[in-house]
């Protein structure tokens, strides 16, 4: 995610930090933000303190199934920068992994 484009189709793998529900008054969306995998490992790779982070929107929807906080997640879909990070809008995913509860 670090070398993310300006815009344009992506493919990108991470977890899920966290999940945005909005109230039923409001026009239906579910969004989520992403970290890149791999950050938080020792050795080399991304900035472990700055991960590169992505907003998961998908509109229409108040739930996506298995899209949860620290599920591992890949997504593909078309790039929009938004003001404060990349976001993709109803992207293609697969869930890799879910964390289970202790």
């Amino acid at each position: 995610m670090n070398q993310l484009p300006d815009k344009g189709r992506v493919l990108c793998q991470g977890h899920i930090d966290s999940v945005t529900f909005v109230p039923a008054e409001r026009t239906a969306e579910f969004s989520a933000i992403v970290s890149e995998t791999g950050t938080g490992r020792p050795g080399p790779g991304p900035d472990r303190n700055n991960p590169a982070r992505l907003r998961i929107v998908w509109l229409g929807r108040r739930r996506v199934p298995g899209i949860e906080a620290g599920a591992e997640i890949r997504v593909e879909g078309m790039l929009a920068r938004g003001k404060d990070m990349p976001t993709i809008f109803n992207p293609r995913y697969e869930i890799m992994s879910r964390q289970e509860n202790e």
